[in-house]
């Protein structure tokens, strides 16, 4: 008995010290790391001009009142200067600064300080508002330390992290924590991938790096969640993200992203089933730009695109990011989900910020006549030439405009009057009587599911699946 008590601990005893072993301790000081990486952190300061105008009157109006507007423009035009402050840090012992957009953006002056008291002016070499990134080149002949980017790809939820900024123009301020989430769109950029970290942000620290216990910079600090400061959660922008950009930046100044020329949108569970998709995954195009490298590659509005150049699409937003990464010129593989199948396409990918918008006519109106569709109750009429004009639509599309939506109508919550209907279960609508006879065999038929087309009130393609009762 003794024995096997004697096996029981030394057992437990091995797979507590593996375990432990195994484990990354606590860092007990960071001391040697922030002493090692602080001189390559700087602090940034502008300025700008900021023109208000005075009130001529010894009395304030209410607000939205009329009379604001109209007397305005009496009053007396004084400029001031307007200052911020944020955080950036040296990659290049020459002194190229990496910072955020949004801290250096209409700036007239921008003050670098290094190790606390060097100023330096600097310039910007390049700036991307869409990833909110800019990097800068001090205006100096000195050489600097730079810290090193790391593969922020490799960086797991629980690793510790420090963070290293300018909060309230408390410049060396140093934070910790960990890494609380990874792949987070909080709705500030069109590319989001941010890593969340409870390492304590504030104002200020926008533009400082987020650096891993190497003290290689694997994020960009950018965003807090709080308007009085930090609550432990703030955003970064991945490093292997952010690399791409700042090269194009240092390289063109300016950045030259990959470019498909389609709108998309989530693929609902009713779509999935609609197109019999295993599940709802990958992106629904929603529209094709004219001229674009999916028009040309043969993409087509309804197509749902489960890969790109070999990486799967398993949510909507992960395309554009990818997409963007890519170099403009590769020929990349596109697979395609398309009635009930998969088909591959070759693109050649053009460049983004070069894509032209869709062209309108100028041919003249036609003269509308509403009709009511009992089955979905709903009253439409034909989508006119000055519909598309006026709203600036793609040229030569045909579709039915919903000029009213009745309380117990099945599209009541999901589709607002005014809206277009274009499409549906993938067939172009041109006449009243065309959705009529689909809307029927769809309530002939055991699904019940219809797929409508439709641009909304913001001019966007959307694809809408409806249970008809």
């Amino acid at each position: 008995m003794k024995k096997i008590k004697l096996i029981f601990l030394t057992l437990i005893f091995t797979l507590s010290y593996s375990l432990q072993s195994n484990s990354k301790s606590v860092p007990a000081s960071f001391a040697d790391l922030a002493e090692r990486l602080m001189p390559s952190v700087v602090n940034i300061s502008t300025t700008q001009t900021v023109t208000t105008t005075t009130n001529p009157f010894p009395f304030q109006f209410p607000p939205g009142s009329p009379f604001e507007d109209m007397f305005k423009e009496f009053g007396t035009p004084q400029e001031r200067k307007s200052s911020a402050l944020g955080s950036g840090f040296i990659i290049d012992e020459k002194g190229i600064v990496v910072t955020n957009n949004h801290v250096i953006q209409d700036a007239e002056d921008i003050i670098v300080r290094v190790n606390g008291n060097e100023e330096y002016k600097a310039k910007v070499i390049g700036a991307d508002p869409l990833s909110d990134i800019a990097v800068l080149q001090l205006e100096t002949g000195d050489k600097f330390t730079p810290v090193a980017f790391g593969d922020s790809d490799k960086a797991r939820i629980g690793d510790w992290v420090i963070a290293i900024g300018n909060p309230f123009g408390l410049g060396g301020t140093v934070t910790s924590g960990i890494i609380s989430a990874r792949n987070r769109s909080i709705g500030l950029s069109r590319y989001e991938d941010y890593i969340q970290t409870d390492a304590s942000i504030n104002s200020g620290n926008s533009g400082g790096p987020l650096f891993d216990m190497d003290g290689n910079v694997i994020g960009i600090n950018t965003a807090i969640l709080g308007r009085n400061g930090s609550i432990g959660i703030g955003f970064s922008i991945p490093s292997n993200s952010a690399k791409i950009v700042i090269n194009q930046l240092i390289e063109f100044g300016e950045t030259k992203r990959g470019w498909l020329g389609v709108r998309i949108q989530d693929v609902t569970q009713e779509i999935a089933d609609v197109e019999k998709l295993d599940e709802p995954r990958g992106a629904l195009v929603a529209s094709v730009a004219e001229n674009s490298p999916s028009e040309k590659g043969g993409i087509k509005a309804g197509d749902i695109i489960l890969e790109f150049n070999g990486v799967r699409i398993n949510q909507m937003k992960e395309l554009p990011a990818i997409v963007a990464k890519t170099k403009v010129g590769t020929t990349v593989k596109v697979k395609i989900w398309r009635n009930k199948k998969e088909l591959t396409k070759n693109i050649l990918l053009g460049r983004l910020e070069t894509s032209d918008d869709f062209k309108v006519s100028d041919k003249k109106t036609e003269a509308p006549k509403d009709t009511i569709i009992k089955d979905l109750k709903i009253t439409v009429r034909k989508l006119t030439k000055e519909d598309i004009k006026t709203r600036k639509l793609p040229n030569q599309i045909s579709g039915l405009v919903i000029t009213q939506i009745g309380n117990t109508s099945p599209l009541q919550k999901s589709i607002e009057a005014n809206s277009i209907i274009v499409e549906a279960q993938k067939t172009k609508i041109k006449t009243a009587q065309d959705l009529e006879k689909i809307v029927k065999d769809v309530l002939k038929s055991n699904q019940k599911t219809i797929l409508l087309a439709i641009y909304n009130n913001q001019n966007q393609r959307r694809y809408i699946g409806v249970k008809l009762d």
